[in-house]
């Protein structure tokens, strides 16, 4: 493995301050001032592991303390307890809800390090020159603000971002092959009659209703003018469509966590659901079949990224900086490639991979050997090919990205209809 062994902390303990520098151009931190320091970090489960508080503390020096909710949960925290976090992990999507309460504040690309590496999607939505940007919340359309108190979002760069990007996906559907037994190659399968009461979807109204529009289209039901922008029709139309679907018994449960996907998956009792790379990585982890599975029509995608409260400021604020160029500097990214996320920073997050895992993992490679989870659990035998084929395969496919509607509170009300039915 190939590894970069700097930190702040063991810089300063050398001495190396000229070093330090040119290297961390955030404002500089003593080690005795952040040991104390505690940044709590709310976030969904995805991306909330120990390994990354314990790495934090070794590399660092100070303590991150991390708490895992639900996409829902997150975004109610977030947007009304601006004293109870530091950091907030968060979907791009989710910045949309609440950047407007002004509970999160702006950040300085400046102090950024490797700000000019990290990936076009999250800057100007392009990930070739010729890419055409796909329907819903892309990350670059919130990402930035014009000022340090910028309250809507600029329609270009600037010199200060809503949130650090980190990661992102492109999502599809989850399926047991062993226990279907035949080609899946479309949205329109989850409601298929075949799989009654064996199919699933999450209870995420944002991100629910992106996956619902995808299966409505692909079944030929309704032609959305934006599926990331309903009108009340589409919504109506939606809904009426998986409601006559719930009532003829076609899903098994509504998940709201990637563990509950995982054990509904790892059970047998679902064959065919929403699902989130992690949770595809868990279950192949147990030795069970499970499929990312392509998917004629393309992808749901979604980006993610460190957003700082507003009440955070002096020492802490600058070891929150200090976090987040750590965190784009490869090992956490390195760390979520291996349960099949992308990185926004791939050019760092490649010198904590082995060639067959960023061959595997990035490249659509075969693998020549045997791959492995975060956790280090064999997941593939050598000769797999991962789902999807290479980033360039997967990303490329995107057809809309999980969203915040202008009808967003109708959205939520008709989607919270829907699972009470």
């Amino acid at each position: 493995m190939k590894k970069n062994h700097y930190s702040r902390r063991n810089i300063l303990k050398g001495g190396v301050a000229a070093v330090a520098a040119s290297a961390f151009p955030a404002p500089m931190i003593w080690a005795q001032d952040i040991k104390d320091v505690t940044l709590r970090q709310a976030g969904t489960g995805v991306s909330a592991y120990n390994e990354v508080a314990a790495k934090v503390k070794e590399d660092l020096g100070f303590t991150l303390e991390m708490t895992a909710l639900d996409s829902d949960a997150v975004t109610q925290k977030v947007a009304t307890q601006p004293d109870s976090y530091d950091i907030a992990d968060i979907e791009y999507w989710i910045c949309k809800k609440v950047w407007p309460t002004g509970n999160l504040q702006a950040m300085d690309v400046s102090k950024i390090t490797n700000f000019s590496k990290i990936a076009g999607t999250f800057i100007d939505g392009k990930l070739t020159p010729d890419s055409v940007i796909a329907q819903g919340t892309a990350p670059h359309t919130v990402g930035f603000v014009d000022a340090v108190d910028g309250k809507t979002f600029a329609k270009a760069p600037t010199g200060w971002m809503t949130l650090i990007p980190t990661i992102y996906n492109a999502d599809t559907l989850g399926i047991r092959p062993d226990l279907i037994g035949r080609p899946i190659d479309s949205w329109a399968e989850l409601l298929n009659p075949e799989f009654k009461g064996k199919a699933s979807i999450l209870d995420i109204s944002s991100i629910g209703i992106m996956d619902a529009a995808m299966v409505c289209e692909a079944m030929g039901k309704i032609k959305y003018g934006d599926k990331g922008n309903m009108t009340k029709d589409e919504i109506d139309q939606t809904m009426a469509i998986f409601t006559e679907a719930k009532k003829a018994g076609q899903f098994r449960a509504f998940w709201k966590s990637f563990d509950e996907s995982v054990n509904l998956m790892a059970s047998g009792e679902v064959v065919i659901q929403s699902m989130w790379s992690p949770a595809i990585a868990a279950v192949r982890s147990k030795g069970i079949a499970c499929t990312y599975q392509p998917l004629k029509e393309g992808y749901r995608s979604w980006g993610g990224g460190l957003g700082l409260s507003s009440k955070l400021s002096g020492v802490a604020l600058d070891a929150a900086y200090e976090y987040i160029n750590w965190y784009l500097s490869g090992w956490v990214g390195g760390f979520l490639m291996r349960q099949g996320y992308y990185s926004a920073v791939p050019e760092t997050s490649k010198l904590f991979m082995t060639d067959d895992e960023w061959g595997y993992w990035y490249e659509g490679k075969p693998a020549v050997g045997e791959i492995k989870s975060p956790q280090g659990v064999v997941m593939e035998k050598p000769g797999a090919v991962r789902d999807g084929g290479s980033f360039l395969e997967r990303m490329g496919h995107v057809a809309c990205w999980n969203s915040v509607m202008d009808e967003n509170q109708y959205m939520v009300r008709k989607w919270n209809e829907f699972i009470a039915a």
